[in-house]
């Protein structure tokens, strides 16, 4: 399975099982984070921890899942980055879009501050 979903209280935590996070899944997983934001969810932690590398469009698909659920009040944060995805993140700057963490309960935790 590509993506597990876990809950803690009312935070959802999508763990993306993927070293590589391309074009192929990018689509997929949009649909599962917009489908988690139909079901109610408002705090949504993105567990990159297993990817090695993600490519324009997964990211483009974080993109689109943080609009979605801002514009509902509610909010999506990364934890995991791994140095090409780091790198990444750096390049395009979207450090300065998303709230990120080295660790999962740093991100839940985050919810609660």
């Amino acid at each position: 399975m590509d993506f597990t979903k876990e809950k803690h209280d009312d935070v959802t935590v999508e763990v993306v099982n993927l070293s590589r996070a391309t074009l192929k899944e990018a689509e997929e997983f949009k649909q599962t984070l917009a489908q988690d934001i139909e079901m109610g969810a408002r705090k949504i932690v993105v567990d990159l921890n297993e990817c090695e590398f993600i490519d324009s469009t997964f990211l483009g698909a974080l993109v689109v899942s943080l609009k979605k659920i801002t514009n509902l009040g509610g909010d999506l944060r990364l934890v995991g980055f791994q140095p090409a995805v780091h790198s990444m993140f750096e390049l395009t700057r979207m450090y300065r879009v998303f709230e990120a963490f080295k660790t999962q309960e740093e991100a839940l935790n985050s919810f609660s501050a």
